[in-house]
């Protein structure tokens, strides 16, 4: 691409804290709209009360908004925050962070983890948090520095659009030769034109010389990222120990941190095979216990299934040590070498897929009635890239499939695409659509609640119907599982706070 062309807006050098028993002791606030950099103290009440992570997110979150507060106005903050085991090497799934903001397509509030380097890089840039309020122009790249212990604000326009894009040319861009030193937090084109963005967070591979991604996907806290025009969120810094997090007991911690991945090591190759197959290994399991969301939840199992599980895509996935965190023994980030997409922007070029995760193997292909392994990794592909949930994506899909199979819409509706269960190319081409917000996409991309408020006003579709087969809760789509073996679980979709 071309020569970058970047604008300093607000600048803020600090002196970056040593970390104390897995705190910084202080978080990070930006107004975009001034702009304006500051920093604020953790008092020890709010270690007491809310520990970290989520509860920290959800404190920031309590003190900018009010009650009146919607999704798009500018006092929402997007809240992203380790906690005190954060980043400790060694320790499982410690690489995780929490993104809370308030939600797009239930109004309230959702969270949302996620791996990746960028919440311990974060903290041990000197922030417990960060909290994102305010809006911008719509270029905005945020790099928290903790090596040169600067914040800086900047106007960089001409960046991909998409986020695989983007978040390889910033990533080459402030790595200083060092791109194991960089994380990025972005999004892409889909959350600008729907309600169900996701974020991607990524980390560097070494021995793939690339950068990879996890998603923090419910709610649209990608769609609200890029209202609040925000391209990325940028974290850089290096070298990580088990003194980083100077803990209060060193020698307790790497005896806990050893014997959880002793007992990783020995168990999951006979029980879950995460370290081999990732997540792919439920498949199989929701197939036989009749739990697999097929056509819009109406079915748990399918015969087709055999060829979306962990015996197709451990052929697929690339071999090697895939944790999103160093040293994390359960290594279940698995992706695919050199894809090559038939649809899209990426048309015939090799590409790396980071997933399917299992809720992306049954929502885009299980519940939309696709079983070709293929397909589900396109699907995969573009969804991170244009910035889109899986999850939402396809069980979005899902419900306008079904509504099509029962006739409350049709072609003149979809603008001439088929929207049986099983075609493939038409959920690829819906993807397509909600990423360039044309077409029967863009409705499709508002969520299962718009999508029925919208079916019933504009084409006269039947609300007692919808209302049955819309899986939703509060405005958020179901995850990948059915419910009717867990009294639990069905309770926990109609009562989560969440949705």
């Amino acid at each position: 691409m071309a020569e970058i062309t970047t604008k300093e807006t607000a600048m803020l050098e600090y002196e970056r804290p040593a970390i104390d028993r897995g705190y910084a002791n202080q978080t990070l606030h930006i107004d975009l709209s001034s702009p304006e950099i500051s920093i604020e103290p953790v008092t020890q009440k709010m270690k007491e009360v809310f520990i970290g992570g989520k509860g920290f997110d959800l404190w920031l979150l309590w003190n900018a908004v009010s009650e009146n507060t919607r999704w798009d106005d500018p006092e929402n903050a997007i809240c992203i925050a380790s906690g005190p085991l954060g980043g400790t090497p060694t320790f499982p799934g410690s690489g995780k962070s929490i993104v809370t903001s308030i939600s797009p397509t239930t109004g309230i509030v959702i969270d949302s983890n996620v791996g990746g380097y960028f919440g311990p890089y974060l903290k041990f840039s000197g922030f417990d948090a960060l909290a994102v309020v305010g809006k911008s122009s719509g270029d905005t790249v945020i790099l928290i520095d903790g090596i040169d212990q600067k914040i800086q604000i900047f106007d960089m326009p001409g960046l991909p659009e998409d986020s695989y894009g983007l978040s390889a040319v910033l990533t080459d861009f402030f790595a200083k030769g060092k791109e194991q030193d960089i994380s990025v937090v972005s999004t892409g084109p889909g959350a600008k034109h729907t309600l169900i963005g996701c974020l991607n967070f990524t980390w560097y591979d070494p021995k793939r010389k690339r950068v990879r991604y996890k998603q923090a996907g419910r709610g649209g806290i990608g769609t609200v990222f890029a209202d609040k025009g925000i391209r990325a969120i940028v974290a850089r810094w290096d070298g990580v120990t088990l003194d980083s997090n100077r803990p209060a007991d060193k020698e307790t911690l790497k005896a806990v941190s050893k014997a959880y991945s002793k007992e990783i090591r020995e168990l999951d190759p006979k029980q879950n095979e995460m370290s081999r197959v990732g997540t792919t290994h439920l498949v199989p399991i929701m197939n036989d216990f009749d739990l697999l969301p097929t056509h819009n939840f109406r079915y748990g199992s399918h015969p087709g299934a055999n060829n979306i599980g962990r015996d197709v895509y451990q052929h697929l996935f690339d071999p090697g040590f895939d944790g999103c965190w160093k040293g994390c023994t359960v290594a279940c980030s698995h992706g695919v070498k050199d894809f090559v997409p038939m649809t899209g922007p990426y048309k015939g070029r090799k590409v790396f897929v980071d997933g399917p995760e299992y809720e992306t193997i049954a929502g885009c292909g299980s519940n939309i009635g696709v079983f070709d392994p293929f397909t589900i990794l396109e699907m995969n592909f573009y969804c991170d890239a244009y910035g889109l949930d899986t999850i939402s994506v396809g069980t979005s899909i899902a419900f306008a499939m079904e509504c099509f199979e029962l006739g409350l819409i049709n072609t003149t509706h979809t603008g001439g695409v088929d929207l049986s269960f099983g075609n493939r190319l038409s959920a690829l081409e819906l993807l397509h659509q909600m990423a360039r917000g044309e077409g029967f996409g863009a409705i499709v991309g508002q969520g299962v609640r718009r999508m029925k408020q919208i079916f019933e006003k504009e084409y006269g579709a039947d609300p007692e119907i919808m209302k049955d087969i819309g899986m939703e809760s509060k405005g958020l789509e179901f995850s990948e599982y059915m419910t009717k073996e867990s009294l639990a679980q069905q309770g926990g979709y109609g009562l989560a706070l969440k949705g």
